[in-house]
């Protein structure tokens, strides 16, 4: 096993290792998955997938059963990839739906936490979201910006932003890129700074910004400039980068974020979901390693890989 105390310094508290890595960004396979492309794009999405799935030597997707039976074994599967690397939580973004998501959890409440991801728009939405948090035990909400239908600073979406506030309840929302090759590139809320707006008026928010913005860098970064309360999330690939007019790594991302936005509001996530990778340990790899290299305090590290995330999910009022 993957030993965390050595790749952070951490000394040993009472004989045992200190917390290790929250990835605070996976998504729980419930084999839901529908593709609508078009037959000329889906195959030129599916020769992209091809190609990516060997440049990084991936294995290729097991069909994931949604039956009861079928998402228990999934969820066992996770604990064990928990156990494997050493992690302290995976923190899964989505999961069918709230109740099943929730119930995953359960399964294992101590290697596991789900985020509500419902759609706002819906009539119901805060209570739905309450009753998420309050009875389900879920600790943010997650929203793909791309489906959300009006601006944020919408008045109909008043009350979900007033109980993430009351609440201080991290809300993680893709903006950028959606989906893979052939996947959605335009939308009237795909910059992240649309949602200025209610992050300045709702600085209780922690709002996570997933995939270093997904396209949107430097957005991303005026809206963190502006907003204390916008923070970062490291995951995936970050394939996005080789579709930018400038060169731009992963050395880039970390460096800038570092120096302008802060360690305390950068958060690591994996993006992991499909079976049977599970837990993408390359990305931690690679995300570990360009840490090193930027010669990044440990605690620094330590609060980047867990602290932050442990912090948000703390700071939520039950």
């Amino acid at each position: 096993m993957l030993d965390f105390r050595r790749c952070f310094g951490l000394p040993e508290a009472n004989g045992a290792p200190r917390p290790p890595v929250i990835d605070f960004h996976a998504h729980f396979p419930t084999g839901d998955w529908h593709d609508h492309l078009d037959p000329i794009t889906a195959q030129y999405a599916r020769a992209r997938s091809e190609r990516m799935r060997r440049e990084w030597d991936l294995p290729l997707r097991e069909k994931v059963s949604g039956t009861p039976e079928g998402l228990e074994k999934t969820a066992d599967f996770w604990a064990s990839e928990v156990d494997r690397y050493g992690l302290e939580r995976v923190v899964f973004v989505t999961g069918r739906d709230n109740d099943t998501l929730a119930a995953m959890v359960r399964r294992h409440p101590g290697k596991f936490a789900g985020m509500a991801h419902h759609g706002i728009t819906a009539p119901d939405a805060v209570d739905q979201l309450r009753r998420a948090v309050e009875e389900l035990g879920l600790v943010g909400y997650k929203l793909l910006a791309p489906l959300v239908a009006v601006p944020f600073e919408d008045q109909t979406l008043e009350p979900v932003w007033k109980y993430c506030a009351e609440k201080r309840l991290p809300v993680l929302i893709h903006f950028g890129l959606l989906g893979h090759a052939g996947g959605l590139v335009y939308h009237p809320r795909l910059n992240p700074l649309t949602l200025y707006p209610v992050a300045a008026q709702y600085p209780e928010i922690p709002f996570i910004v997933p995939h270093f913005g997904c396209g949107y860098w430097q957005e991303l970064l005026q809206l963190c400039w502006s907003c204390p309360n916008v923070y970062v999330d490291s995951s995936g690939s970050n394939q996005w980068t080789r579709w930018m007019p400038y060169p731009l790594s992963l050395e880039d991302l970390f460096r800038k974020a570092y120096e302008t936005v802060g360690p305390e509001r950068l958060l690591f996530g994996t993006d992991s979901s499909w079976l049977p990778r599970g837990f993408s340990y390359r990305y931690l790899q690679d995300q570990l390693r360009v840490c090193y290299w930027l010669n990044l305090k440990e605690e620094d590290i330590g609060a980047i890989f867990g602290g932050n995330a442990r912090r948000l999910m703390a700071g939520i009022p039950r």
